[in-house]
């Protein structure tokens, strides 16, 4: 893809599991020339089960790939010498692995002055920065799973959305660097972590109590903003219906010939329709109830509503 934006741009990516190998991932699909430094026998991802069969496919598409004995003095010209190639290292080891295998950031600078380095960890400097971590541990830590799951039932979200969120902050952090370079000529630290992500991820939870001093409860339990914003059971299927604005409603009833609702002038704003939910929604349910996904979808683009399918 000699036109995509990173076209040129050369990347040495040292990740593993999900949080690295995204970020090299966003990176190879930007166009640049991605290389994958695996262990000897293979990256242990190659050989997962379970939820994790597809990781290594999907996270390392569009790449190039290496075996290297990081260990080896056999290895080190070689690994040297794809220092001196590359524009910008990825990696997500544990705290110090990288520094105790000679490829620590203050090294690497002095082979390469204008390598951007990018290191992926659980925490940022800080009082937890020498510990491990994995995404389930931080969505733990950070609320995300509190504030998923039911009440009482901390769950992980249904992806790596924190692994990923911390790689594609890891491509912002190195997208900057680079342009720094382009003014300095030098590169620098990046540096991403999984805790710091999940804490943005979380604040717009966080900012609630802030703005109005009440306790978050889990998404099971939230105090609704809009008055219609839920998952429907119809003739087959489930689908999501959210109407947010007082201009979607009239749209919303007459796409759907709900002329009743639609006259109701308790009805004609968004906290009207908030206050009337314990009542508006069962009425919404019955009329849908006998509709099928198809029918739906072609009331609610009529009326510019947002709607989804519920996929399994």
């Amino acid at each position: 893809m000699s036109n995509a934006p990173l076209a040129g741009l050369k990347v040495l990516d040292f990740g593993h599991t999900v949080m690295g190998p995204s970020c090299g991932l966003v990176l190879a699909d930007l166009g640049a020339e991605v290389v994958r430094i695996e262990p000897v026998k293979g990256d242990p991802t190659r050989r997962l089960g379970g939820f994790g069969a597809g990781f290594f496919a999907f996270f390392n598409r569009n790449k190039d790939s290496v075996a290297l004995d990081l260990k080896s003095t056999e290895a080190r010209p070689a690994i040297e010498a794809a220092l001196r190639w590359a524009d910008v290292l990825i990696e997500n080891f544990g705290p110090g692995t990288m520094e105790r295998l000679g490829l620590g950031f203050e090294e690497v600078k002095t082979i390469n002055p204008r390598l951007v380095y990018c290191a992926l960890k659980g925490f940022l400097p800080g009082p937890y920065d020498h510990r491990p971590a994995l995404d389930e541990v931080v969505q733990m830590m950070g609320g995300l799973a509190w504030m998923t799951g039911p009440p009482g039932q901390p769950m992980r979200a249904g992806t790596s959305v924190v692994d990923l969120t911390g790689g594609i902050f890891g491509v912002v952090g190195i997208l900057a660097a680079l342009r720094q370079r382009d003014v300095t000529g030098s590169g620098s630290l990046v540096q991403s972590s999984l805790f710091e992500s999940v804490a943005f991820l979380v604040g717009q939870h966080m900012a609630v109590t802030g703005v109005t001093g009440a306790e978050v409860r889990p998404m099971a339990q939230r105090s609704p903003t809009w008055g219609i914003y839920d998952v429907f059971d119809v003739a087959d299927g489930q689908v999501f219906i959210g109407v947010t604005s007082d201009q979607q409603w009239p749209r919303f009833c007459s796409a759907f010939a709900f002329d009743v609702l639609g006259a109701d002038a308790g009805l004609v704003t968004n906290q009207n329709r908030v206050d009337q939910r314990a009542s508006l929604l069962p009425e919404l349910r019955a009329l849908l109830i006998n509709r099928t996904v198809d029918e739906v979808a072609t009331a609610c683009e009529a009326a510019n509503v947002s709607f989804a399918p519920i996929r399994r």
